[in-house]
């Protein structure tokens, strides 16, 4: 039985219309996140080109001029250039987006951990060189995989996404339909994926400008679980 995602206190920012296509929602985090949509093979069609909500799973981001080294201090280590992100072992993104800005994306586990220890760590007094960024709230996340990926994001962003010219690891701070984003490429497995934030305002205005992209390329929307295979991760 399906969970309904009102019943939680977070829900990921298309919630909706995720409820309309009949996902069936699952708890990650205390947020509702679409587990599966129930179309055919979704992991197959998301091998293809596919959509998925991410909002739900945790993410934080720090900023200051001692960043880095107040990460790498607490065993976070963070790319030497701009704009590349690294994947931990646990399967959490450190991506470094200037000399003194970090995001960090929760692995597909969902596992919020590393986040609340460096909360837990984090003080004002004395000055630490980092301060918070509250990313869960103000930004969305969602994922977009498949071999036909580039091909359909060069209807809504300037960057060239080609897998030869935008590497595993790689950032792109651009403009993405019109709206500020930042596109992370992080392969799930063999399978091409790019990871996508925005302004979580926006979200649905995001989402349906991608779903129109896709659907010349007879693309699906997808839920966490199709995602989860292309990692290789075992069935929740």
């Amino acid at each position: 039985m399906t969970l309904a995602p009102d019943s939680l206190p977070r829900r990921g920012f298309v919630y909706r219309e995720l409820v309309a296509l009949g996902a069936t929602f699952g708890e990650i985090d205390g947020a509702a996140c679409a587990l599966e949509i129930g179309g055919e093979d979704e992991a197959a069609r998301a091998e293809e080109l596919a959509l998925c909500d991410l909002s739900p799973l945790p993410r934080a981001g720090y900023k200051g001029r001692e960043t880095r080294a107040w990460l790498a201090a607490r065993g976070i280590r963070v790319p030497e250039e701009d704009n590349r992100a690294t994947r931990r072992d646990d399967g959490w993104l450190a991506a470094r987006l200037a000399p003194g800005e970090v995001l960090l994306l929760a692995g597909l586990d969902g596992e919020r951990a590393p986040i609340d220890r460096l909360a837990a760590d984090w003080s004002p007094d004395p000055d630490p060189g980092a301060y918070p960024v509250p990313r869960a709230d103000t930004n969305c996340r969602f994922a977009i995989t498949g071999r036909l990926g580039p091909e359909m994001m060069a209807k809504l962003c300037g960057v060239d996404l080609r897998p030869h010219r935008f590497s595993d690891g790689a950032i792109a701070q651009t403009s993405v339909a019109r709206l500020s984003a930042i596109v992370l490429r992080a392969d799930l497995g063999a399978t091409l994926a790019y990871h996508m934030l925005t302004d979580s305002a926006s979200a649905s205005y995001m989402w349906s400008c991608i779903t129109d992209a896709m659907a010349e390329y007879d693309g699906a929307i997808v839920g966490l679980a199709a995602l989860r295979t292309l990692a290789g991760m075992k069935p929740a």
